[in-house]
């Protein structure tokens, strides 16, 4: 996997990926105000809770969620020794690593195919195959490790954040056991900043030793308005600084940004078709209306990411 690369305070410049735009100068102005104790916008550590989305906005998710990409290459593999699993068109169309014919099925079909190569195996176990899949997957149009497409400027982001005492989380509707075998290496985020939608699990004996498994029913969706109850439960502190990508993290944002005292929205708008991908408003992905629509008007910072980032990937 590719290890996270994090900016220090050491460095005159705690951004460097970034261009000298109005989005640097809003964010370290931002956590200049609430880490200065004479500030009026002074904020405890204690409080300074940061959250972030992580598909698109932490990696990358065109032209489908990487979770997919892992699921279709599961349900592959299971029936190459259980043929008889694949019940549905999708799950067929999974088999075959045809993700046009996986998506043809629709919200229900994508939550079968999810469903059925996440469940049946112990939560260590998935862990296991998830970083396996990591090390030797590569992206079907970039031809780059799926764990390589994070964002160099959302790590020195990240960084810089936790230099100032920060605590930072992702809050994402992938899988929370899927995000948490890779989060620590690639952001430098432990498993247990990590919330994210799951599966319902049971605590079973299995061959005598104590096993947690996942089950084929889906306990939680973290996404939308799930987002903000996911906090929540998971943090019991209404974050200070929210980063998303899409729609999907409206409700964070907004329910973030309406709390008391300092607050910082940030939407990663992808603009930059040549190295990354260019999408918002017509986007089967990602799709970002009502964050472009509302955003600047509530205060969030609109992040233009051919305007603002001088590079995407870490160098490598």
């Amino acid at each position: 996997m590719v290890a996270a690369l994090v900016a220090s305070t050491a460095l005159a410049d705690p951004l460097p990926s970034w261009t000298d735009t109005d989005a640097k100068t809003r964010i370290t102005e931002f956590v200049s105000s609430v880490t200065d104790p004479d500030s009026d916008s002074y904020v405890t550590p204690a409080d300074r809770i940061a959250v972030f989305d992580n598909d698109g906005t932490l990696w990358a998710e065109q032209p489908a969620y990487f979770q997919i990409y892992y699921a279709m290459d599961r349900i592959a593999r299971l029936s190459e020794a259980d043929p008889s699993i694949l019940t549905s068109d999708p799950l067929k169309a999974a088999a075959k690593g045809d993700l046009a014919g996986v998506m043809a099925g629709g919200e229900k079909g994508l939550l079968e195919v999810i469903t059925v190569s996440h469940s049946g195996i112990s939560v260590d176990d998935f862990i296991t195959d998830v970083r396996d899949w990591l090390d030797r997957a590569t992206h079907p149009q970039t031809g780059m490790a799926y764990d390589a497409m994070i964002y160099q400027p959302m790590l020195e982001l990240l960084g810089y954040l936790r230099d100032e005492e920060f605590a930072t989380y992702i809050v994402s509707g992938g899988g929370v056991h899927f995000i948490r075998a890779f989060a620590e290496e690639a952001y430098n985020i432990p498993p247990q900043q990590v919330i994210g939608s799951a599966s319902k699990t049971s605590y079973q004996l299995v061959d005598g030793v104590p096993t947690v498994l996942k089950e084929p029913q889906i306990a939680f969706i973290d996404d939308k308005a799930g987002k903000p109850v996911g906090i929540d439960n998971k943090i019991g502190k209404r974050p200070i600084f929210v980063g998303g990508n899409s729609d999907g993290d409206f409700e964070m944002l907004e329910w973030a940004t309406a709390g008391e005292g300092p607050r910082f929205g940030l939407i990663v708008h992808h603009t930059d078709g040549e190295r990354e991908f260019a999408y918002d408003r017509d986007s089967s992905v990602g799709k970002l209306v009502r964050g472009l629509d509302e955003g600047p008007e509530r205060g969030w910072l609109i992040v233009d990411m051919a305007e603002d980032w001088e590079t995407i990937w870490p160098a490598r």
